[in-house]
């Protein structure tokens, strides 16, 4: 498992109905994306759940660096970057994922939580926890998933979780809207620790 995140940070008053009707419109391109295990397409808005800043950052799951390769390099990725520019694409390799309770609903709010991993910690202890937190946040009232990955470049470990409403309050991290949610090949996505 592979993930990638790119985000538009939009000005304070751009109309954030535009990035819906776009999603609205083009969303369905990827629910049959070979080797994509899912795409969130995240969106914060000023003021709501706490966002300093009005942002289309989407989350993907990567089943194949083929399938993420193809997205990058063979056009699909042309379309966003036309309309707001070339974003850094960060990529993290995958640690943990398991599927949550309400794994069929629909998604309505997405977390990030970014930390860096920590210094004096054996790095198999810390994989140990994010593992551990990822079946914690996958078991929580309302989750359809959790995932755990690190950029081992930055030394960055991130959770993502996903759920059907507003996330728990005993959840940290920047909350996103959740617009649409494109999971061709979720089913594939390996469960459990990754390695």
């Amino acid at each position: 498992m592979h993930a990638m995140q790119y985000g538009f940070t939009l000005p304070a008053d751009y109309s954030m109905d535009v990035v819906r009707e776009r999603v609205a419109r083009t969303g369905h391109l990827l629910d049959d994306w070979p080797g994509l295990g899912l795409k969130a397409y995240l969106m914060r808005e000023r003021g709501v759940h706490g966002s300093p800043v009005n942002q289309y950052a989407p989350f993907y799951l990567w089943n194949t660096m083929e399938g993420m390769n193809s997205f990058l390099w063979e056009g699909a990725f042309q379309r966003p970057t036309d309309d707001f520019g070339r974003p850094s694409v960060r990529q993290w390799t995958g640690l943990a994922y398991e599927e949550g309770g309400a794994v069929r609903s629909p998604a309505r709010t997405a977390v990030r939580r970014r930390r860096p991993v920590p210094e004096g910690v054996p790095l198999s202890e810390v994989a140990a926890e994010a593992v551990r937190e990822t079946g914690r946040l996958a078991a929580g009232d309302g989750a359809l998933l959790a995932a755990a990955v690190v950029d081992t470049g930055r030394w960055e470990l991130v959770h993502f979780s996903l759920y059907t409403h507003d996330a728990p309050s005993t959840v940290e991290g920047e909350v996103f809207q959740v617009l649409h949610l494109s999971a061709p090949e979720r089913d594939r996505l390996p469960r459990g620790r990754q390695w």
